[in-house]
């Protein structure tokens, strides 16, 4: 561990801090580049955008940039440690956006004293970029952070912590319950945990043909039920009225078990009481719910899924955030609606079904990887997730109206 910890630190900080930087896309060798690049030469677009607004996709870099934002008030598994100890996720983020689907971003750390500052920061710069991606704000604020910015901004706002993985698991999930020999809409589902991606993913699993009555949701008070009078507004779209009370009492007979919570809350014991081939999906990070070693160990016919790379089937919001983005830039979608996210959803689940070429297994370190229970979704390394993720989105967008332009001919061939 102490050598990881040196690795990491290394890592951020040589050979040069950080790990994003600017680069020039045009040439200014000469004194005729500089002209054009600022004055006099940089009047004329700034004429052309003023006559025509549009026309700043045409002539600057708006159409390829996303603005990667947050308070720090969730970090990763570590809480609220502030702004600037987020700054490395943020620019990680931002590594992550160019390196899977080109798209140049900037970390922005936010202070504020409300809900409504850090609102009015984010719409007040939005008009600078081509989308706004949240990150690692807790909850319920995030709740009501994004639907306001929605409201506010005219470029897509997607906060990833809770919808990406929210797809994610959506899409392993019905390849899971396919493997398994069931159906979501009649699964009976436990969700671990009642925060921001708990509460999107169970949204997203309703949207893709989940039974509300026939999920539950535990917090660390327990179930979430009608009773309870301690329930935020996004707590009470789950409450299931049931005499219900404690993770023993839900587990039982359950198809399904989704932990985005902390490191082991579901037992050996806990998992035996589940229905036959059932789903674990315990995404706790670093520590899951339920190691997969203890949960292969007390059941052969579970589907395990975590959130680690070092295990099989890993949910992890790279399969989708970049390419989600990269759609919804190239039609200039103005929000990321429902319909975008399923199409993300039955892009990346599709995916894992095909053959795996050559150069992923390469990637993954794997000597062979076939549709099964330990290859429901694909790997992050796999080059076809942009192409196949963005142009479902870009359709989705074009199709349900939110998009300014039509899909590109040949678009992602």
């Amino acid at each position: 561990m102490t050598d990881l910890k040196q690795q990491a630190l290394d890592y951020h900080a040589l050979p040069t801090p950080g790990k994003i930087s600017i680069e020039l896309t045009t040439p200014a060798e000469t004194s005729k580049d500089l002209a054009l690049a600022y004055s006099p030469g940089v009047a004329e677009p700034v004429r052309e955008i003023a006559e025509n607004p549009d026309d700043v996709y045409k002539y600057t870099a708006k159409g390829n940039t996303v603005a990667v934002i947050t308070n720090g008030t969730a970090i990763l598994g570590l809480g609220n440690l502030g702004p600037m100890a987020s700054k490395p996720v943020m620019e990680g983020k931002a590594l992550l956006f160019k390196r899977f689907a080109g798209i140049d971003s900037f970390d922005i750390e936010v202070k504020h004293k409300t809900v409504e500052d850090f609102v009015s920061t984010v719409a007040n710069i939005a008009d600078s970029f081509g989308g706004i991606n949240l990150e690692d704000i807790k909850a319920p604020e995030c709740f009501e952070i994004e639907r306001a910015l929605i409201e506010r901004c005219k470029v897509p706002v997607f906060h990833d912590d809770q919808h990406g993985t929210a797809i994610v698991t959506a899409a392993g999930m019905l390849n899971a319950l396919d493997i398994q020999g069931k159906q979501l809409k009649h699964a009976n589902i436990v969700c671990m945990g009642a925060g921001a991606a708990a509460i999107a993913c169970m949204e997203l699993l309703i949207k893709c043909g989940a039974q509300r009555e026939k999920i539950y949701m535990l917090d660390r008070k327990g179930v979430i039920h009608t009773r309870r009078d301690d329930l935020n507004e996004y707590k009470k779209l789950f409450a299931n009225n049931t005499d219900k009370r404690t993770l023993d009492d839900v587990i039982d007979g359950a198809d399904v078990f989704v932990g985005v919570s902390g490191p082991d809350l579901l037992s050996a014991e806990q998992l035996a009481m589940m229905a036959p081939n059932p789903v674990v999906f315990a995404c706790s990070n670093p520590d899951p719910e339920i190691k997969p070693e203890l949960a292969l160990a007390t059941r052969d016919d579970v589907i395990m899924a975590t959130g680690r790379s070092d295990y099989p089937n890993q949910v992890n919001n790279v399969l989708c955030f970049p390419f989600i983005f990269r759609g919804a830039l190239d039609v200039r979608s103005r929000a990321i609606n429902d319909e975008m996210k399923v199409a993300a959803v039955h892009a990346i689940r599709e995916l894992a079904k095909e053959p795996v070429p050559a150069e992923v297994l390469k990637a993954s370190g794997d000597e062979s990887l076939e549709f099964g229970r330990d290859y429901i979704i694909p790997k992050p390394m796999d080059t076809r997730l942009c192409g196949r993720v963005a142009k479902a989105v870009a359709q989705a967008a074009v199709d349900s109206g939110v998009a300014a332009l039509e899909l590109p001919e040949n678009y992602m061939n």
